[in-house]
């Protein structure tokens, strides 16, 4: 297939576009302040801004009752909803045998830790007392051998020493009394007085006081060098031994005691343990029957809440399975009401708690409340959020006043927020406001033409917009403004400020370079860009403009006809560039 025949096939298919479009260029050449379309005359009157949010009516005095057993359990009784109940009566009774099973199993291990609770308190005095009786008798030990130093130093070595000297004494007399007998027996027996015998027994005598004199000295000299330095560092290690053996003792008794204590503190704390998860199970079961804490009428916290598809709708009924902290009842207390209604963020910068509200109730027609805001949600509302990522609600509360024995928690409303009101104001349509270059217009009649004027607005009420300055009674404004005129503006570098046109110039740099290196896929296609621009001018008229464009384009000549042609099948375009690039 041919490039030409692709571009006449092209060309036949979107020609109902063209016959639009080329009317759209045509009129062009016109006034562009040339319009009948539909006015608006400008009065002076009242003007009240409000806008309308559903919500739900609330008790605004209400106790709410929620499901306080762990995990989930089952329904056994629940009163029937609408039920008036005293202070004390019974509402809700879940089942009980699964805590019951567990309420066993904790009395049996409270049991068990109570006795090694009792055994480890026993050991512990037990060891107390042995380290006790250890210590007293490493210290009796070290003072024992204390004072076998001190008594063998100045009691039982001086009195050895004593000894010593004495005998060395008495051995010296003997062999001097020896050695006189032995001389006086020497002259006797040289006069023949005595027999040798005798003499001989005299120098015997003699040599055995000497020998005596000999060993006593000896035995002194042991004493001295030996005995007395052995016996004292013998002692001394006594005393040693006994001061290192009385510290291990400490130090083992202490380790003993800080290890018993431990596992009296371990079994202590188990035993504490073990009891709370008996009184955690005893509580379990006591939260197994939710009682009225106060009179009041039984509402089902399912029949209050505003129903969703991801909510859980089912009512409460014997045999439902609920989970904790799950609300289960409301219970109101007083007749007051309140309304909760949902406020889109776009109206949040309008309202502020304090305005007066105008509530109506779909089951009570004809009756009207008034209230006022009281409290607006800091944070959207997480489970709209949920739902719709991009949809920001804030939950608001209204205060109505007076009392109606009618209302009901859970009745559907309608909550008219009245933001601003005043006796005299010039207002026009919403739609009759543009922006251009950045500036709320209108176009006014003068003469035969419409011509833009800007104007200060003030709020809205999605209706009609307040005109603050700009207008005067009796203008007539256009309802359908050209569009095209909004268009028009185009924001220099003073309008972004010093600060951001740094990056944005550093921006389109770096887009720039990205681009250049991206191939022939970054470019924009020509005939698309084009084809958009068109029906993007399509969608701003009026039926009475098609029309008038189809009249001029039955009126043209064949030749201009068949340039429309080109021109919009792409022919035209390429044609141009051949003569641009020639």
């Amino acid at each position: 297939m041919t490039k030409k025949r692709i571009y006449l096939i092209s060309s036949a298919a979107i020609i109902p576009v063209f016959l639009l479009v080329s009317g759209l260029k045509l009129l062009q050449g016109k006034d562009d302040n040339t319009h009948y379309g539909p006015t608006y005359n400008v009065n002076r009157g009242p003007l009240t801004i409000s806008f309308v949010e559903s919500g739900t009516i609330k008790a605004r005095d209400q106790i709410i009752l929620k499901c306080e057993v762990e995990g989930r359990t089952s329904i056994t009784y629940v009163i029937p909803e609408g039920t008036r109940v005293k202070k004390d009566d019974l509402l809700v009774e879940l089942d009980v045998s699964s805590l019951e099973d567990q309420r066993i199993d904790r009395e049996i291990d409270v049991q068990k830790a109570e006795a090694a609770f009792i055994s480890a308190k026993e050991n512990f005095a037990v060891v107390q007392n042995q380290a006790k009786s250890d210590n007293d008798r490493a210290d009796l030990k070290l003072a024992f051998a204390r004072q076998d130093l001190e008594k063998y130093q100045k009691g039982e070595y001086q009195t050895e020493l004593l000894k010593a000297n004495t005998e060395i004494t008495l051995a010296e007399e003997e062999l001097s009394k020896a050695e006189d007998y032995l001389e006086w027996s020497e002259k006797l027996f040289a006069e023949k007085y005595i027999p040798e015998t005798e003499l001989k027994g005299d120098r015997l005598t003699k040599k055995k006081s000497e020998l005596n004199l000999e060993i006593a000295n000896n035995n002194k000299q042991l004493l001295q060098e030996y005995t007395y330095k052995r016996q004292l560092a013998q002692l001394i290690s006594d005393v040693n031994q006994a001061e290192i053996e009385l510290e291990i003792t400490k130090r083992k008794s202490n380790a003993s005691i800080i290890q018993a204590e431990a596992e009296l503190k371990a079994k202590e704390a188990e035993y504490g343990r073990q009891k709370d998860k008996l009184d955690k199970v005893l509580d379990q079961i006591s939260k197994t029957k939710i009682y009225a804490p106060a009179d009041g009428l039984v509402i089902y916290a399912a029949s209050a809440k505003t129903m969703s598809w991801r909510s859980n709708s089912e009512p409460l009924d014997v045999g439902r399975e609920v989970s904790e902290r799950e609300e289960l009842i409301y219970l109101p207390t007083g007749e007051e009401a309140d309304a909760e209604i949902m406020i889109h963020e776009s109206y949040l910068k309008k309202i502020t708690p304090g305005m007066p509200t105008m509530i109506t109730v779909d089951a009570l027609a004809g009756k009207r409340f008034y209230g006022t805001i009281k409290q607006i949600a800091p944070l959207p509302d997480s489970r709209s959020m949920w739902m719709n990522p991009d949809l920001k609600v804030y939950l608001t509360k209204v205060e109505m006043e007076g009392v109606d024995p009618m209302l009901r928690s859970g009745m559907s409303c309608q909550a008219e927020i009245v933001v601003q009101q005043l006796k005299e104001a010039l207002y026009v349509p919403l739609q009759a406001v543009i922006r251009v270059g950045q500036e709320p217009t209108v176009f006014v009649r003068n003469g035969k033409t419409y011509q833009p004027r800007t104007v200060k607005t003030g709020l809205d009420n999605n209706k009609v917009i307040h005109i603050v300055e700009g207008l005067e009674d009796g203008d007539i404004v256009l309802l359908n403004p050209p569009l095209k005129s909004a268009a028009v503006y185009t924001k220099s570098e003073q309008d972004f400020g010093d600060g951001f046109q740094e990056k944005i110039n550093s921006g389109l740099k770096k887009a720039e370079s990205m681009g250049t290196t991206g191939g022939s896929e970054n470019k924009p296609n020509a005939e698309m860009t084009q084809a958009e621009k068109m029906k993007k001018q399509l969608e701003n008229l009026t039926p009475e403009q098609i029309e008038e464009m189809k009249k001029k384009y039955e009126s043209m000549s064949p030749e201009e006809k068949e340039n429309l042609k080109k021109q919009f099948s792409g022919q035209g375009l390429e044609e141009q560039k051949a003569q641009e690039n020639q």
